[in-house]
Order: C-alpha cells, then structure tokens, then sequence
C-alpha cells in the first residue's frame, strides 16, 4: 500500500514523486523504462524565455530541475541581457547523459520513494474516487493518489514521410490502453502533435562556415541554493547557421511527402505553435528567406550534435538534402533522423487549480497529458501535483499560486481556464505582471510558500530571511545616507556625466537617476553586500513606478479571485446569462469570479449577472 503512485518518469514525474516523498508520504514511481527517467528525447537543454524562470521558481519552492540542471550544464546564458529584468531568463545547454543520471542518483537517494519498472494498464476506480493502479501484467498497486506524467506516451506513434509506428521516441513501448480507460472514466481525449530535428557527427561539421556562441562570463545558477559547479573558460559553444535559397527549395518541391502535407493523411495531432517544424516556418513564412538555426552539443560523452529549429517529418532521403544544404553542413553525417511524434492527451479544462481532475477524486495529471510542451513546463506541474496530492492527504488546502505570483500560476490557470488547441508554451508575453514574475525575484516570490508546504528546510529558510534583512539594510543605508552639493561631489557627477547637485540627496534617491548605478554610488559609500542584494535594490529602485503600478492592477485581480462562487451553482438559474458563456461556465465550473473573468466566451455582462445573482442567492458578500 503506498500513500501516492505517480505514472512516468519524464520532468513531471520525477519532480511530483520527489515532493510527495519528501513531505513524508510512502511513494511509488512507476516507468515504464528506468534508463529514460528525466529523459531529453529532444533538446538537452533547460530554461530559455520565461522557462528560466520558471525553473528558478521550481527551486524556490523546493524541486529539484534547477540544481539538477547546475550539476550538468555544458553552457549558460542569460537571454534579453540587454533588455529590461522583466523579459531576463537563464537557458542552459545541459548534458544529456549526466542530467538523467544525476536525477536518477537523487531519487534513488530520497527516502519514503521506491521505483518499480512496469507498464500501466488502468487505474482502480472506486466510487469516483481513485485507489491505485493495474500493471500490464495484471499486478494491482493500492494507494491513496495518482498522478498521471505519462508524457508523449500514451498511444505514441513516430512520424517520418507516409510512415506511421506505435513507439515512443527511442523505440520503447507505448501506453496502449490508459488513455482509453481514461476516455470511458468520462475525460476528453485529444491528439498532439511535437517533433525532434536530426542529430549530426560533430567530426563531419565544417564550422568554419558558422558563427560560434558562447556561454556568458559571468557565473550564474539556476538554484538560489548551489555554488556554480562549472568554470566558465570550459564552456562548450554553440554555433549559429541560417537555412539558404536551396533548403527552402528541396522542402517545397517534397512538401507531399511530409507527414503533415500530406505523407499521412489521418493526421489528428495538432502541433506546438511556438515550435513549429521547418515545413510549418517555410509555408508560413514564405516571404523569409532564412531561417535562424542553432548547432548544439547534447553530451560531453559522445559527438551528437542537435539542430535547433530544424524539426520535420520529411522522409529519411529528403532529409538527407534538407541537412546538406545548410551551411557547414555539406557532407555532415546524420546520426539520427528527425521525426514527428503523435500522441493522447486530455483537456485540461477538466481540472481543478490544484491539477486534480474533476471526474475523478484523488487523481492528479501533470506534464504533457495535460496539453504542453517543454520541461519546464511538465517539472513546475508535476511540482504543483505533488504538493497538492500530499496536502489533501494531510487535509490541508491546496496551494494556488495566483497570475501574480509565479510563472507557474500563469501556466496553470491558462490551461485549466482556457484550455488549448495546441501544445502550450510558456511566454513572457502570457503573463500580464511579468515585472513581478522576474528571474532575479523567484526565491522572494515564493521560497515562504515552498519552507509552509514542507520543501524548504529550516537551514535554507534561515538563509533566504537572512537576504531579505540584508537587502532591507541596505535599503535603508542608501535612504539614510546624504550627499550634499560640495565641489568636490558635483566634479565627480559631472565626469558620470549627471546633473551636478543644488540640494542635498539620498543616495537612493540619487540611484534612480537612470545613468546612475552601483559603481557610482560606492564612490561616496562603502558597500558591503553581495551582488544580489545590489540587484534586488537597483531593480526596485529604477522601475519603483512601474512596479507600484503592477502590484495595484494585480490587486485588483487578487481581489476578484477572492470572490468566491459556490460550488453548487446553478447557471441555468441565471437569467440572461448568454448561452455560450453559460456553456462554458457549467463546463469549466470557475472557483472564482476572476477565474470566470478569464473564460473565454464570458464577458463583463455575464459576470454582472453572476453577481447579482450571488448576492439575491447567496446573500454573496465580497471578503
């Protein structure tokens, strides 16, 4: 008898079984292959655009891919260096033998977590409510909860030109019955689509037609917990190319042949918008006349490099043409063709805040089951499942972190509000208070939520209150500490060039100047604290307006999501209601009003009406 099975080993699944683990509860992890477990099928790489963030808010709340991804990194970046802190993110290039092997090392490691290798046929259903799980072999598993991070596994077939095959992404079994076990349960089954591009013998490159990219040199983590494990001279570069005039030819003239133009006609799959395959940026794009490609390393160990940005499911000869044609890559030797993967997922919109679902009690979904693409994405759900299957067994309230708080609050409130047609990514542009959701933030968003759950021991709390005295020290330092018009002072401002004093000034003050930094401030002031307590002062100081702004428009929403609508309302009751907003709201079942705000389909008059109706009802009174 275990407390929670989860079902996968990817991203969500190792994250999901380590929390549960961790907060005390007997666990079973369940994969079908142990050597896949936090696996990379496609690019061996962590963070990038928003996705760094969010990794960085999975450590702050106890997870483990940002100390995973520390441990195994070939080279970092920080992405939108020269941009604003709101749209800064940290992307790796990480080892595709040593992230999974040190992953595997930690879970073996954790107590209260066992590993079993076995396929999942079906769940035990009892009264709605879920009770554990049956194997292939008919074995039957009890446990209290599920959680589901089952990945692109469920019904999986490759796709390569009119070629279709049952298999997982290196050859494995798939998961042939669970989906439709799920579908008689009452879920709503839908097809993905995503794809990987071909991987090339470094030895047979010619980069000195590319133009190399290196990692940054300056040390970052994504842990606000580990020392930086790398040296920054023995980063492995990258290499930029562009498709030519040829590459575009060979993939119109063999367009029919393309699994999804046409090679396979029973195509359902709908792939990611924001990833899309070289067929898809070539036909969507036809005024482009190249397309941005990055040659990558996958492992320290071996040779492979990975094309980023070259996926297709052209047929193996065609692909030949595709590769030779880029530049450097002439007689480059293809290790391993690209193909297109077809698999099961459910509608997200069928679960609750807390990645429950709503059909069945006790089960929670994670990962790409639920609708999206990308590590980050699949590791922050099965982090958020983990806690809230662990908290309802311990009969606390789940956690729900708001649009405002974190990434990780975006992601899921869009997928279980909106829902989604195509395979979801994280975007900065989806979150509306991204200023507040910054890199450089994470751990005062959230390391308190993550030390309440249970995650975060006492050591690491005592560290983090001990940052935030010391930026609230050095805040108060810079608000204390004047200067005052001598000629001494304003020769200095005027070499900065800034506008010499008339009056006496803070030093904080003086800091919001926006040529004024750090460096010019410790001219009148000795300042001894570390870089990051400097950089939560500078950011909080030069967008003081901006950020005041953010918190009250996100009041206004938190305020809204405070507004609770009963679970047993009746819209049907409600007159006027339009009827595509009442559809939309019986099926989706808002626990909010701000969550009602954010359907699709309901407009200002239909939550009016809501309210009214709350009030007469319910004698609804806002808290």
């Amino acid at each position: 008898m275990y407390e929670v099975i989860v079902v996968g080993g990817g991203h969500a699944g190792c994250e999901a079984a380590l929390a549960c683990a961790r907060k005390g509860h007997k666990t079973l992890l369940v994969t079908g292959n142990i050597n896949n477990i936090a696996d990379m099928p496609c690019n061996p790489s962590i963070g990038g655009s928003a996705k760094g963030i969010v990794v960085r808010e999975i450590d702050a709340l106890g997870g483990e891919m940002g100390k995973n991804a520390d441990k195994s990194l070939l080279q970092i970046k920080m992405l939108n260096s020269a941009k604003g802190p709101a749209v800064q993110s940290l992307r790796a290039q990480a080892d595709k033998i040593t992230y999974p092997k040190e992953m595997l090392k930690t879970l073996k490691n954790t107590s209260n977590l066992s590993i079993k290798e076995a396929m999942v046929e079906d769940l035990i259903i009892e009264d709605k409510k879920v009770k554990g799980i049956f194997l292939s072999d008919g074995e039957k598993i009890n446990s209290k909860a599920v959680i589901l991070t089952t990945g692109t596994y469920l019904k999986a077939d490759i796709l390569v030109g009119d070629t279709r095959t049952r298999q997982g992404p290196h050859g494995e079994k798939t998961s042939n019955f669970l989906s439709d076990k799920l579908r008689e349960y009452g879920f709503n089954i839908i097809r993905l689509k995503t794809g990987t591009p071909q991987r090339i013998d470094k030895k047979t490159i010619d980069f000195s037609s590319t133009k190399i990219e290196e990692g940054d040199k300056i040390y970052h983590t994504f842990s606000f917990d580990m020392k930086p494990q790398y040296k920054i001279e023995n980063q492995v570069p990258c290499h930029l190319i562009y498709t030519t005039e040829k590459t575009k030819k060979i993939i119109l003239d063999n367009l029919n042949k393309s699994s999804m133009y046409g090679g396979l006609s029973d195509i359902k799959g709908v792939g990611p918008r924001y990833c899309p395959s070289i067929e898809d940026k070539i036909v969507r794009f036809k005024d482009k006349e190249k397309h941005q490609l990055f040659l990558e390393p996958e492992s320290l160990y071996y040779d492979d490099i990975y094309i980023q940005g070259f996926s297709t499911s052209m047929p193996y000869d065609v692909q030949e043409k595709m590769v030779h044609s880029l530049p450097g890559l002439e007689h480059a030797k293809i290790l391993k063709y690209a193909y297109a993967i077809e698999y099961d997922a459910i509608d997200a919109k069928q679960l609750k805040q807390s990645l429950e679902t709503k059909i069945i009690e006790n089960l929670f979904t994670a990962g790409q089951i639920n609708g999206t693409s990308g590590y980050e994405e699949a590791a922050c759900q099965g982090l958020m499942a983990g806690i809230n299957a662990s908290l309802k067994l311990e009969g606390k309230q789940p956690l729900i972190l708001k649009r405002n708080e974190a990434y990780i609050g975006v992601l899921i409130d869009d997928l279980v509000t909106k829902g989604i047609i195509d395979p979801y990514r994280l975007l900065t542009s989806r979150a509306e208070y991204r200023l507040l959701l910054r890199s450089d933030n994470a751990d005062l968003r959230l390391t308190d939520y993550g030390y309440q759950v249970g995650l975060i021991s006492d050591a690491r709390f005592k560290r983090f209150n001990d940052k935030k005295k010391k930026i609230k020290e050095l805040e108060q330092l810079l608000k204390t500490t004047r200067i005052t018009p001598t000629i001494k002072t304003n020769e200095y401002l005027k070499i900065i060039p800034t506008t010499p004093l008339k009056d006496g000034i803070s030093l904080y003050d003086l800091l919001k100047r926006p040529e004024i930094n750090f460096d010019h401030i410790e001219h009148f002031i000795k300042i001894n604290y570390d870089d990051e307590i400097k950089e939560q002062i500078f950011i909080n100081n030069k967008y003081a307006g901006y950020i005041v702004k953010a918190n009250k428009e996100a009041a206004k929403m938190v305020d809204l999501d405070n507004k609770k609508i009963p679970d047993d309302i009746d819209y049907d009751k409600i007159h006027n209601l339009a009827s595509e907003a009442k559809q939309k709201l019986n099926q989706i079942r808002p626990t909010s009003i701000g969550q009602a705000l954010r359907i699709s389909g309901v407009n200002p008059a239909d939550i009016s009406l809501i309210m009214i109706y709350l009030k007469k009802e319910y004698f609804y009174e806002s808290k």
